[in-house]
C-alpha cells in the first residue's frame, strides 16, 4: 500500500473525515504533519501544495488535495487503485 502523508492540525473537522476515509479502505498507517505545531511545516506545505487549507493529502508522491478532493477520487473510483500503488 502506498504511504500516506497528511498536513493536519488539531482542530479541522475536515481533517477527521479524510482519516476516516483513509481507514474505510484500508489505510492503517497516515503520517500526520501537525502544521499549527511546527510553523515551518506550514511554509511546507504551501510551498508543496499552493495551498494554504488543511487536510493537503499525499498519497506516495500524488498530491490528492483537501477531503473534497479525496471524496471526489473516491467516487469516481480512483482512490483504491491509487493507494494499491
Amino acid at each position: 500500500m502506498a504511504a500516506v502523508l497528511m498536513y493536519t492540525t488539531a482542530q479541522c473537522p475536515y481533517c477527521v473525515r479524510a482519516e476516516q476515509l483513509l481507514r474505510a479502505r484500508g489505510v492503517a498507517d497516515i503520517e500526520h504533519v501537525r502544521i499549527d505545531l511546527e510553523p515551518d511545516r506550514r511554509a511546507e506545505m504551501m510551498t508543496r501544495t499552493g495551498r494554504r487549507t488543511v487536510p493537503q493529502i499525499y498519497i506516495g508522491e500524488h498530491h490528492v488535495g483537501g477531503f473534497d478532493d479525496l471524496r471526489a477520487l473516491d467516487i469516481a473510483g480512483g482512490l483504491s487503485s491509487l493507494l494499491a500503488g
